[in-house]
């Protein structure tokens, strides 16, 4: 759990210096084997983008729609939904507004309330309070890869069957994108993380997702491009060229994200071998670098990811915390907030209106 968090911000931060710079121009910019190490991005190294802090909101909604069920109320896409307007507050507010009760303490870290190169969907997406759905999804035409990378969370819901896991992904991602190769990238990108955290090996995971891929609408895009990126294992060594045929589109696409995303993760030698290769190419280098390292990071746990990397690492404290209280509330919930429960600070962490 802490080790898929971790990892998605250390390839958001490791990815973000280069996130709009071509390979050519990352090569000119950091050396002709491109980005090695992390680099400054907003003022210093290991600053982390919109990506790392839609995922905090996404764990801070999955933990209120558990807490909710003690009430008799039980739909998660609203309570993920009233996250993500949390968190589009702190994209325009000063700072958090001690006014509101519904904040809980994620929504009063301070260090969040930064404009880290928001995706235009996500910010029309969470402008007003209505929520998309699969039927009726917030911009329909919206295929990039943001909604995928705040939704590794879905996958660490580890007692959750993986067709369940992949609904409540593709629903929570239709609230902002709803082009169908971009919530179904995020659904199965989910399932693929489900997996790793249950045990399976990456390949059993990606053959999971492809399996419930395959019944959704519109999902040739998705399959086509995990397709690719396992084909492309045994055919050459791994290379900034191999990482460029898995993305026809320009790289910027959702199901290109994932296909690079899955390359490097199934190629990688340790984590930071996988991470370089995720973010030196022409495409966007977060979204490949977070999705990468929420793969690795499930695959390989906390222990193996770089020390002199997470040392820099913006907001660590407030990831490990948020995620240890995940994991307290998923094997511990009813004796936190339960019926029989006469006190306890949990629902003011963790409130649910």
């Amino acid at each position: 759990m802490r080790g898929t968090l971790l990892g998605s911000a250390l390839g958001d931060a490791l990815g973000a210096p280069v996130a709009d710079l071509s390979l050519d121009g990352i090569r000119e910019a950091h050396g002709p084997h491109g980005l090695t190490e992390p680099a400054p991005a907003y003022g210093r190294r290991g600053t982390v983008t919109a990506a790392t802090q839609l995922t905090l909101f996404t764990v801070d909604g999955l933990i209120r729609a558990h807490v909710r069920r003690d009430t008799g109320a039980w739909h998660p896409p609203t309570d993920i939904h009233r996250a993500y307007l949390r968190w589009a507050a702190t994209q325009h507010d000063w700072g958090p507004d001690e006014r509101r009760k519904d904040n809980g303490w994620l929504a009063r870290e301070e260090w969040l309330y930064a404009r880290r190169g928001p995706d235009r969907a996500c910010l029309t997406g969470f402008a007003d309070d209505t929520l998309g759905t699969l039927g009726q999804p917030k911009n329909p035409t919206a295929r990039d890869a943001a909604a995928a990378t705040r939704s590794a969370p879905f996958g660490l819901l580890v007692g959750w069957a993986p067709a369940l896991v992949l609904q409540l992904a593709t629903e929570c991602a239709a609230q902002s994108h709803g082009h169908p190769a971009a919530y179904l990238s995020a659904g199965a990108f989910a399932v693929i993380v489900h997996g790793l955290t249950r045990g399976d090996s990456l390949d059993a995971a990606i053959e999971r997702a492809l399996g419930l891929l395959g019944s959704r609408p519109g999902h040739q895009a998705v399959t086509d491009a995990l397709q690719r990126a396992v084909s492309a294992v045994p055919q050459a060594p791994p290379s900034p060229d191999t990482v460029a045929s898995l993305s026809p589109g320009g790289g910027r696409d959702a199901e290109d994200a994932l296909a690079v995303a899955v390359y490097c993760a199934l190629v990688a030698e340790d984590i930071p071998h996988g991470l370089r290769l995720a973010v030196n190419h022409d495409g966007d280098s977060t979204a490949t670098g977070a999705l990468c390292g929420a793969l690795l990071g499930a695959l390989h746990g906390e222990t193996a990811l770089p020390g002199t990397w997470l040392a820099d690492l913006e907001g660590r404290p407030t990831l490990l915390e948020l995620a240890d209280d995940f994991a307290l509330e998923m094997t511990q919930g009813p004796s936190l907030h339960g019926p029989a429960v006469s006190a306890s600070g949990w629902p003011a962490r963790y409130p649910v209106g």
